[in-house]
């Protein structure tokens, strides 16, 4: 139950896709768990955190400023709701695009109650002038206004009442040190194993009124990337198969041909996936071959090979990034069907991939 991206390439609208278009986000917000008692997953930082909040209402204070790292769709905005929660305050979210200058940054930390939430995603795509307001208003709870231009320019100290501000950010080597030095907690979210996935997968089912059997719940659960927002989506998906084609009881054969119509394979990969795959094993013998090369036998652009499908890929072990360009791995090989290469020394027949490969 837990969820959440940043990507410059087009937005992933595909049914594996992290981010959250559109319907995703008012079912997620239904789906999400309101404490951190309901959260699936993320021990250490639940644990963590449950420390954190609980020494702050203890002190009567403000929560430290808290950052949540981690890849889309791990449940970093469901944190910051649930960080809201426990300390009984309102919160505040925008986004690190949204805030370009300065002055929008100013507007919305002066307009903060005391002890408010100001959630701030992909905190990483802040403007630098922005960013540097922001250090002086996490550490001593005060901005200086710009008034005036030129020679005659004034800056006037604006007092803020004390607030957490909970940053998110999926690339957080993009912050400067300056800006990470100043949160009090860190947390690092992780993928989702299939067992946590499958207590997310029962309670998302109870939520919409589905039953479903443990064997549905854990072959959605495979299929989901270790990502509850994923798992959440795919269960939608066989909810309605189930309802239109079966007797409404999701079990692991109606989850099988369900996702088997939406083209999700038994590992999480759909069509994109296999095409990269396809084209790198059939094509091009295993590899190495250039991306925009790649690019061009699977019929996308460059960033979408680059920033859509490859990282899950990777992730996997389907697909390796060497200099000399990409490469599909003996398990890719065998996830097709297909019988990898014979290892052979360097000088032998076939140098790239058996190079790569070979004893």
């Amino acid at each position: 139950m837990n969820w959440d991206d940043d990507s410059t390439a087009e937005p992933d609208a595909r049914l594996v896709g992290a981010s959250a278009e559109g319907d995703d986000q008012a079912v997620e917000a239904a789906l999400r768990p309101k404490d951190l008692s309901e959260f699936v997953g993320q021990e250490k930082v639940r644990q963590q955190l449950d420390l954190v909040l609980k020494a702050a209402r203890q002190r009567g204070a403000t929560a430290d400023h808290v950052l949540l790292s981690g890849a889309p769709g791990l449940g970093k905005t469901t944190l910051s709701m649930i960080i809201a929660a426990e300390m009984s305050a309102p919160i505040r979210i925008t986004s690190g695009p949204a805030i370009q200058h300065a002055g929008d940054l100013a507007a919305i930390l002066s307009s903060l109650q005391e002890g408010e939430i100001l959630f701030l995603d992909e905190i990483h795509r802040m403007s630098r002038p922005a960013e540097e307001m922001l250090y002086m208003a996490m550490e001593d709870f005060r901005v200086d206004v710009i008034v005036g231009k030129g020679p005659g320019a004034t800056a006037i100290p604006l007092e803020l009442p004390p607030f957490t501000l909970v940053g998110a950010t999926t690339r957080a080597g993009l912050l400067p040190p300056p800006l990470r030095d100043r949160f009090g907690f860190t947390g690092h979210m992780e993928f989702y194993d299939p067992a946590e996935l499958q207590r997310v997968i029962h309670r998302s089912a109870g939520l919409l009124d589905v039953e479903i059997d443990t064997a549905g719940a854990a072959e959605i659960a495979g299929r989901s990337r270790g990502t509850p927002r994923i798992a959440n989506r795919l269960l939608r998906r066989v909810r309605d198969y189930a309802q239109v084609r079966a007797d409404g009881v999701i079990t692991r054969e109606v989850s099988e041909a369900a996702l088997s119509v939406y083209e999700v394979d038994s590992r999480g990969l759909d069509r994109l996936d296999r095409a990269v795959l396809e084209a790198l094993i059939k094509l091009f013998g295993g590899g190495p071959v250039g991306l925009s090369t790649l690019a061009v036998a699977v019929g996308e652009e460059r960033e979408t090979v680059e920033e859509v499908a490859e990282p899950f890929l990777v992730r996997e072990g389907l697909l390796a990034r060497t200099p000399r360009g990409r490469v599909a791995t003996p398990a890719a090989w065998t996830h097709l069907g297909l019988v990898p290469p014979q290892a052979v020394g360097p000088a032998g027949p076939g140098s790239g991939q058996q190079g790569l490969f070979g004893a």
